[in-house]
């Protein structure tokens, strides 16, 4: 388990195009392919939990996020190829119960393009999504920015990001790609 502690901030394509030629650093392409679970009555989205399967290039990932105390949010994962098979894997992780049968609700269709920096006092993962978010029989574009803290203070991954974002004229995205694509299905 890890706390995933992460800035997220609406960007443009020229936005990504421009960060992805000044960050420094080599860079890592994903081509992510995320479905988003729930149970039918919305039992996991009520506790505030996601739990998805991503295909990050050719890894399938299950993940369930949690609340967590503070900042943050409390991160299990197991590499799986389905999420029914995960579920007992992620429940034993966790400690979490997660009731069953879950279907899917929504999902994103996405490039990353990753970057790794060492800061003074952490370090960070840049990550540069570009794609769809999906719900309910509709789309809506994603590009954003994310700065998510690896290891090292939060304070000052929280100060590099709002530099970065004044820097390049982005502003803060408050909700999550899960919530973003659910909202879809309610509209």
């Amino acid at each position: 388990m890890g706390i995933e502690f992460e800035l997220k901030f609406r960007a443009t394509p020229d936005t990504l195009a421009s960060l992805q030629k000044r960050i420094p650093g080599s860079q890592q392409v994903y081509a992510m392919e995320t479905t988003y679970y729930d149970t039918p009555t919305g039992a996991l989205s009520a506790r505030y939990y996601t739990l998805r399967r991503r295909m990050e290039n050719d890894t399938s990932v299950c993940t369930l996020k949690t609340p967590a105390s503070g900042e943050g949010r409390n991160e299990f994962e197991v590499e799986c190829h389905s999420i029914e098979a995960a579920i007992p894997m992620l429940c034993e992780l966790s400690g979490e119960d997660i009731p069953l049968p879950v279907v899917p609700v929504c999902g994103a269709k996405f490039t990353r393009i990753a970057k790794t920096l060492e800061l003074n006092q952490c370090t960070v993962e840049i990550a540069l999504d570009q794609g769809i978010l999906m719900g309910g029989g509709k789309e809506i574009p994603l590009c954003e920015v994310e700065v998510e803290l690896k290891d090292g203070s939060p304070d000052a991954a929280r100060a590099y990001a709002v530099q970065l974002a004044l820097a390049f004229g982005m502003e803060p995205e408050t909700k999550s790609k899960f919530r973003r694509a659910k909202d879809l299905c309610d509209k």
